[in-house]
């Protein structure tokens, strides 16, 4: 941020700083920038002194043409008032050559230097040692750009008085304008030591000392240049440019105290300085005392309201401290003081970028793209910019446009870290895998200490299967960022892939994460015990659901039955959806919710703060989270203890780690009561699976069984990589070896990156399975398709020991029966949970891996019970328990019931304890 310099060098400027979108995933990006720069000279005043004059130059005045009459008059009526005061006997006549002078001054105070110069010429030509003459004549040379005529005229005006303190001074002022500032200095050092006490003297050699100061300083002599600053305001205590210079040059060292000091000596003597008010408000501004310096850039742009400059600094000051409101989590008053801030200067592109930051973190995306857009027309080359557009429009759904904006941002600046991250993310996301290695890899070696990147390596590593490497990816990135939720959360959910839910280790973390999580925030005030007789209140409960997965996810088709099937005058169910963004799945849950007498709330741009604030008010009874530890979780809602009831559901195999969680609903097959898999929440066993399907509607018909037609079993899975785990791969080559004419089909989003399908086919070749019988796909664009894949699927094989829900439903669904392994965990026991609610509990499900092996070998054999049970299995898959949407939810509302009874009793004897107490 510079400050205005009247002697036109170069100044302090303030540091340029940048905030992150960050995401570190995607980071958002703030920056101070400097202002401009302006220079002003300071005033220099040269006034004409009178000498004496001769009768015959007033002669020829009177003759001369060009002189109008009311010029004539005024120089009557000056040389009267003098005549008033003047001894007798030296009265000059009309006609003396001290009129003529004094009617050739008012000529040049009037422009009219040509007619001037006649009277003065003919003054001159009658008494050539008129020194007031020829200092004159120098003036109006001086006034016509006559350089060379006017210092020949000072000179000759000197010659006949050494001492002449108007000459000198005109004469330094032709140095100084020619640079001369030495010799400048020395004249006017004869001539304040000639009229020490003459105001215009000592003003004309302050200007000089001050001017050498600031050559000097530029020159790099700021000692030098100090003391001639100090001595041009001793010699002069009047002048306020050197106060105002002797700012600069402390502001320029930091010295703000004496900055400041020196800024307001300069304005008790010009309190119209508008330069020096903005300069005492970039001294307040750089000390971070916004108030007092938008109070000082308000006093400048009161006295100048057109400099550019001033304008600028309110700018910056206004969208600096929209910044520091909206850090305190005021984002409408942060967006006004932006807007303020463009009032001023409506180019101030960090204005309206900051503006963009407001509106994205508001989740006004629309406005944020216009101003990202706007701020990229005013400068082409802001990078920034271009990366948080990047960020939007990925958050809308538009990847190509994120793409761009990442690569025209990298094209401005290649090693911008923040950028490489977020590019990387989005070629994650759509499965081009070796390029976001790459991206991260640069992200990291621009910023090796850039925790988001490491996170996000960890989440590339996971997808790909290398679950080892990607948890120290995650432990990398929580030791630059102890509080890192991303990482964390990410951590705990790597764990399940290769480590049993029963492990303590495992139990361990996710019991420490929830207890340290969940000191981060304030539970909200406690809620009065409820009414006894609530227990028997047949009104119905208010059960509120959290999920930012209502949208075409895996839990949206176990979300469906409660939201659409829910009785009216059993619960009253509030639906707080957090996804970002929705589609046509989204607007079908909502219809479903709204149908059954529900409310739906789109809270995604709330923060957990609000959103819990809000279950609050709406006298949420029973809360119900779907997400557990995967991403983009509500969480923190849970941890301020909204409800009085508070349950975990569907979206997580394990536990969320929060004592703020009440209950976890599980079923006896995934969690039995014997398990050995500790939960920080008590477990909820349904009476039948824990989960209800709801098949897609655009779920193609079954077809045949393809080894009819092929010939060959083809064994698949459609699994995560995440859950492939060596192990597995272990097992399956053993399958494909005793099946030798088989194939295998994978489906998966890495695939659709070459060096990812290489990794993948190589895990096989080296165990002896040939390259050609695998099948790698990657993700297909619609749902409908992803499901007409299982038509080329004979057999279904489970992971573990985390194992398939969604994938395993869609598989069943789609006349795909699977093999799967039962465990000691939750994770490990959903494909048991599935089956046997099914009916697939004969000839489907393993204890241990050679058995599943032996049946997979088993049921490939048998092609005619295959083709049978793929004409029934989706018939024999809606009439079971599982599809059963209208008796889950009965269930499920019983079960609600009982946890608020639950709730009553313990509040009840609570209650007594305190008493006894």
């Amino acid at each position: 941020m510079p400050v205005v310099g009247s002697s036109g060098a170069a100044q302090a400027k303030r540091s340029a700083s940048e905030e992150v979108d960050p995401s570190g995933d995607d980071d958002f990006v703030r920056v101070d920038v400097d202002g401009g720069q302006a220079t002003q000279d300071a005033p220099e005043h040269t006034t004409a002194q009178h000498g004496r004059q001769s009768r015959d130059s007033c002669k020829r005045v009177r003759a001369n043409d060009s002189i109008s009459p009311e010029d004539h008059v005024a120089a009557l009526s000056l040389n009267h008032d003098e005549k008033e005061t003047a001894p007798p006997s030296i009265q000059p006549t009309p006609e003396s050559p001290q009129q003529q002078i004094r009617l050739a001054k008012l000529l040049l105070q009037r422009g009219k230097q040509k007619q001037a110069l006649q009277l003065l010429h003919a003054v001159i030509t009658t008494d050539a040692s008129d020194a007031d003459a020829l200092c004159l004549r120098g003036t109006c040379f001086l006034a016509q750009g006559n350089q060379a005529g006017a210092f020949a005229s000072f000179a000759a005006a000197l010659a006949v008085r050494p001492l002449h303190t108007e000459a000198l001074v005109a004469c330094a002022a032709v140095y100084k304008t020619s640079g001369q500032l030495l010799k400048a200095v020395s004249t006017l050092e004869t001539a304040f030591a000639a009229a020490p006490t003459d105001a215009t003297v000592q003003q004309a050699y302050a200007a000089a000392l001050n001017a050498l100061g600031t050559q000097l300083k530029a020159q790099g002599q700021r000692a030098e240049a100090q003391d001639k600053y100090k001595q041009a305001v001793q010699i002069c205590p009047t002048y306020a440019d050197g106060f105002y210079d002797l700012g600069v040059y402390y502001s320029e060292d930091q010295q703000f105290d004496m900055a400041q000091k020196e800024y307001e000596h300069c304005l008790k003597l010009r309190p119209h300085f508008a330069e020096a008010h903005c300069n005492l408000g970039v001294v307040h501004h750089l000390q971070g005392h916004l108030q007092q310096a938008i109070a000082a850039y308000q006093q400048a742009y009161s006295h100048a309201p057109s400099l550019k400059l001033v304008r600028d600094h309110l700018a910056m000051a206004y969208s600096d401290q929209g910044t520091q409101i909206k850090e305190q989590g005021d984002t409408a008053a942060a967006i006004l003081l932006y807007e303020q801030a463009l009032a001023y200067s409506p180019r101030y592109v960090r204005a309206v970028y900051n503006l963009g930051v407001a509106h994205a973190e508001g989740g006004q995306h629309d406005k944020a793209i216009f101003m990202y857009n706007m701020a990229i027309a005013l400068d082409p080359a802001f990078a920034e910019a271009y990366n948080n557009l990047a960020v939007i429009m990925r958050q809308v759904g538009n990847l190509q446009a994120a793409v761009e904006a990442c690569e025209a941002a990298l094209q401005i600046r290649p090693s911008f870290p923040q950028c490489l991250n977020n590019l990387a993310t989005i070629y994650t996301a759509q499965g081009r895998a070796l390029e976001a290695l790459h991206l991260l890899q640069a992200a990291l070696l621009a910023w090796p200490a850039y925790a988001e990147a490491h996170n996000n390596l960890g989440v590339l590593q996971r997808d790909m299967g290398s679950i080892p490497e990607a948890l120290v990816s995650y432990d990398t990135c929580l030791k630059l960022d102890v509080n890192n939720r991303n990482a964390g959360q990410n951590k705990l959910l790597a764990l399940n892939y290769t480590h049993g839910g029963e492990e303590q280790m495992v139990c361990d973390a996710h019991a420490q994460w929830g207890r340290e999580f969940q000191q981060l925030f304030t539970p909200l005030p406690q809620l009065p015990p409820p009414n006894q007789d609530a227990a028997d209140n047949a009104e119905p409960l208010i059960v509120g659901y959290i999920s930012p997965d209502l949208f075409t996810h895996s839990v949206s088709y176990f979300a469906e039955a409660p939201l659409r099937h829910h009785h009216s005058s059993a619960v009253s169910h509030v639906v707080y959806n957090c996804s970002p963004r929705g589609d046509s799945k989204t607007e079908m849950l909502r219809g479903a919710t709204e149908g059954s007498g529900g409310m739906w709330k789109d809270v995604a741009k709330l923060s957990e703060q609000d959103l819990a604030a809000l279950v609050r008010r709406d006298g949420v009874q029973v809360l119900v989270e779907l997400t557990g530890q995967t991403a983009n979780n509500r969480l923190g809602v849970m941890a301020m203890q909204p409800a009085p009831v508070q349950v975990t559901w569907i979206g997580y195999p394990n536990s969320t780690g929060l004592p703020a969680v009440h209950y976890r609903l599980t079923d006896s097959l995934c969690d039995p009561a014997d398990t050995g898999q500790t939960f920080v929440e008590e477990l909820v066993h349904l009476p039948h699976c824990f989960l209800c399907y709801t098949p897609a509607t655009d779920a193609p018909e079954v077809g045949p069984l393809p080894a009819l037609l092929n010939g060959f079993i083809t064994f698949g899975s459609f699994n995560n990589m995440a859950k492939i785990t060596p192990k597995v791969i272990d097992v399956w080559v053993k399958i494909l070896q005793a099946v030798p004419s088989s194939r295998f089909l994978f489906k998966n989003k890495p695939f659709a990156c070459p060096a990812a399908r290489e990794h993948v086919l190589q895990l096989f070749v080296k165990k002896g399975v040939a390259a050609d019988r695998i099948d790698l796909l990657p993700l297909a664009p619609a749902n409908a398709d992803h499901l007409a894949m299982y038509g080329d699927m004979d057999i279904s094989l489970d992971t573990f020991p985390y194992a398939g829900t969604t994938t395993t439903c869609e598989s069943l669904y789609m006349g795909v029966p699977c093999i799967t392994l039962a465990g000691s965990c939750h994770a490990h026991n959903v494909g048991l949970s599935l089956l046997t609610t099914v009916g697939l509990d004969k000839g489907w499900i393993a204890q241990n891996e050679s058995e599943y092996i032996e049946l997979a070998v088993q049921a490939a054999g048998d092609l005619h019970a295959l083709s049978q049970l793929r004409k029934n299995l989706r018939q024999q898959m809606r009439s079971c328990p599982l599809c059963d949407a209208e008796g889950f939810v009965t269930d499920l509302e019983s079960c609600y019931r009982q946890l608020w009874q639950l709730h009553i009793h313990k509040s009840k004897q609570d209650a007594v304890q305190t008493v006894e107490a």
